[in-house]
């Protein structure tokens, strides 16, 4: 198993959509070898993400609960990875708005 791919199964709380989702992206670029999503692969890429999502949702809610919770705190659970997510939100509005105004800017 891909090591980045986080145990989801018995989080307290539930895991969430979004952490789903990011285990799913990670399971199909590690069985993809797609490591950038370009123009390219991105509509392909986006859509068996969100199969898997599904097929994990699924699997999440029919398996029973876990004895003892993971060890490990998920990712998107961390403090320091919510505030370089927030970071980049803000950093992505910000160029977005630039492109709104007609700013010049470097990409």
């Amino acid at each position: 198993m891909c090591r980045n791919i986080t145990t989801l199964r018995g989080l307290e709380p539930a895991a969430t959509d979004e952490e789903i989702t990011a285990a799913a992206l990670q399971f199909v670029r590690k069985v993809t070898g797609v490591t950038k999503v370009s123009d390219a692969t991105r509509e392909p890429v986006e859509r068996a993400t969100a199969e898997v999502a599904d097929i994990v949702t699924r699997l999440l809610d029919e398996l029973p609960a876990r004895r003892r919770p993971p060890t490990n705190v998920p990712p998107l659970r961390r403090p320091e990875v919510q505030a370089r997510i927030a970071q980049r939100m803000k950093e992505r509005e910000e160029h977005e708005r630039m492109h709104e105004l007609g700013i010049a800017h470097s990409h």
